[in-house]
This record gives C-alpha cells, structure tokens and sequence, in this order.
C-alpha cells in the first residue's frame, strides 16, 4: 500500500490577547445603611466624649471657684440673709411674696399691713369678697390677677394643709402664683432649709458674672446649685440680691460709673462684665 506524502502541520489558531489594564477594584466589605450609616457618619465627626466630660468638669470647677470667691467678698459686706419684706409667719412671707412679683418690695411692705390687719390668715382670706381684696392691694401692680391667686391659694391652703404653709417645694408650687422664686425665699426664711432665690437683681448680677448663660430663673438657679454647697446658697442668694440692688444696677452699674464718682464694684477684679460696655480705666497721675 502507498504512504500519504508527508506535508507540512497546520498553524494553530492563536489565542486572543486580551487589552492590558489596571486590575479590578476589590469590592469593599458591605457597610452599615439606611439610619445606622447616618448615624455612623455622624460619630465619626463627633469629639471623644471622654474629653468633652473632662472639659466640662474642668469649667465647672472654675466656675464653682469664683462662685466660692464671690461668697467670700460678698456675704460679709451683706451678712444679713433676711427677706427685705415685712412678715410675722409662713403665711404673710408667702402672700408678700407673690405680690412682689414685677413690684417693689417698698411698694409691697406698704400694702400689707392693712391687707393681713383684715385677712390675717388662710381661712379668713379664702373667704374674703375678691373685690374687696383687690381694693386692698390695688397699689401693686396686677392687683386683679394677684388678688385672685391669693384667694385661691389660701383656699387650698384650707383644704389640703388645714391652712398651714406647707414646706415642701412640690406642695408650695401647687399653689396658684407661687414659682421657684417665691417657694425657696419661704421654705428658707421660715423651715431653715437652703435655698436660691432666683429674682431679677441675682439673675442679672449672675449673668454679668459668667455664672450663668441663659437669662432663665429656673436655668440660673440649677447652675449655681451645681456651683454651690448647700450651706452656702441662702447666703449667697441673699448677698448676690443687695449687690444686684445697689452696685450691679441694671441701668447704671458702679462698675460703669466715672473714676472716682463712687465706691468700685467689690468684685470688678474677678467679674468678667458680661454684656456691659468697658469699666472706666484710672486717671494717669
């Protein structure tokens, strides 16, 4: 039999080479979504709040330091923690009180006398003609709403508390007209417990004094509890509201006043003046 003629192998076909490139990203590991990335961005810009804790202790420290040294100044120069308003017991300090509101307390030791000489306590008053109560404290300003939270509360002093003030801070702020103000001045001046009674000469001096931030009473008042030992708030509530009468005035404080017109702020060295226009420098010699 015959070979086949040998010849030459067929060419193989070559592989297509595929175009160079960078290699492929690796898919990212799946992330949090919807509110939990939302949140997770937001951590992420957030201080450690280990050293916001630190930084706000550290503040309040300072803080609670010129509180003390305020006390120290102050309290001696106005040792007496009295209410300036005129009362024989629970009852006429917790009316005087209320009719202080947005008033003198001048203008309130002059309405009084003849208003317990008529309702001298809780049973008495609660029974009084509203009308004739109001002619009683008309020189006070918003006599008609005040006359009317009197007369209530001495109802429910009846009712409740068999016309004794009570002294506690929950019962006392059931009473109609009765804030945080008027509870702590009463359940310190006549049950000895401590108190800050926040009024409008303590709010003020305490924000010029980079006590507090917020012009609030119920703010105020939370702050300097946190600054403040308990033996010293009655005190230093006291002290604060004849320095806010006499030198730290609203309009024209002594630290505002010429060189030498009159006595220098006692605490113009520690008072950072919050709000107020530069003091007035020495004259050079």
């Amino acid at each position: 039999m015959g070979e086949r003629a040998a010849g030459p192998a067929p060419a193989r076909r070559p592989r297509p080479v595929e175009a160079a490139g960078p290699a492929p990203a690796r898919a990212a590991p799946p992330g949090p979504k919807g509110p939990a990335a939302g949140r997770s961005r937001r951590a992420s810009l957030r201080p450690p709040a280990r050293r916001y804790t630190l930084f706000a202790v550290k503040e309040l420290e300072l803080l609670a330091a010129r509180a003390r040294e305020i006390h120290r100044i102050l309290v001696p120069l106005w040792p007496e923690a009295v209410p300036l308003l005129n009362y024989k017991n629970p009852f006429e300090l917790l009316c005087a009180v209320a009719l202080s509101a947005q008033c003198t307390d001048e203008q309130v030791n002059r309405a009084t006398p003849g208003l317990f000489a008529r309702w001298p306590d809780a049973a008495s008053m609660a029974e009084a003609p509203l009308p004739e109560l109001e002619d009683a404290i008309r020189s006070v300003g918003f006599f008609r709403t005040k006359a009317r939270h009197l007369k209530e509360a001495a109802r429910i002093l009846v009712l409740r508390h068999g016309g004794e003030v009570p002294g506690t801070m929950a019962e006392l702020l059931e009473l109609p007209g009765v804030g945080r103000k008027t509870a702590n001045l009463v359940l310190s001046a006549c049950f000895g417990q401590p108190g800050l009674i926040v009024d409008t000469h303590v709010l003020r001096a305490s924000l010029r004094l980079g006590l507090a931030e917020r012009p609030d009473p119920t703010a105020v008042e939370t702050r300097l509890a946190l600054l403040l030992e308990p033996s010293m708030r009655t005190a230093f509530s006291h002290a604060l509201n004849r320095h806010g009468k006499h030198v730290c005035r609203a309009r024209r404080p002594a630290c505002a006043a010429a060189w030498g017109e009159e006595e220098p702020c006692p605490l113009l060295a520690l008072c950072p003046r919050i709000g107020l226009e530069p003091a007035a420098k020495p004259p050079r010699r």
